[in-house]
């Protein structure tokens, strides 16, 4: 729930922004600052609570440390490449893709009750998905509207 509160937050605070330095909102650039402000939060977080991350993953994946860190960094770099003109419409494609990977993995987590902050099985559960799948919903099209149209 937190990566939705940045989005949001970062989102009415950049329109406020380019209104107060432009004279005028500026929805797309406040769509990718947004985007590219929850992914690097969400980055972080694969370095604070990289235990709890691997736990997140089947177990048929090898080397889970390495892909938390691995798609942590694919997440810096992608907020980094939605500003690049020439890579934004591909970073925001590859985005897209990688919302819907990692949804299974969100969705087992939540499924075995998995905390990732505190590496335990005494997390939310399954209610959570009510909120989880439509924030990826959101992601996407979010990713599709600011990034690629």
């Amino acid at each position: 729930m937190k990566p939705f509160f940045v989005l949001i937050v970062v989102f009415i605070v950049s329109n406020f922004s380019t209104l107060l330095l432009k004279g005028t909102v500026d929805y797309f650039f406040s769509g990718k600052i947004a985007l590219a402000v929850m992914l690097l939060f969400t980055s972080l977080g694969h370095l604070l609570y990289t235990e709890g991350m691997t736990l997140m993953l089947p177990e048929f994946i090898p080397f889970k440390k390495e892909m938390i860190y691995a798609t942590g960094l694919l997440e810096a770099l992608a907020a980094i490449g939605l500003f690049v003109p020439q890579m934004s419409r591909i970073t925001g494609i590859l985005l897209i893709v990688f919302f819907l990977l990692v949804l299974p993995t969100n969705i087992r987590a939540n499924l075995k009750h998995i905390n990732y902050e505190t590496a335990t099985f005494d997390g939310p559960g399954p209610n959570y998905l009510w909120f989880r799948i439509p924030f990826q919903i959101l992601l996407i099209a979010w990713t599709y509207y600011f990034a690629i149209r």
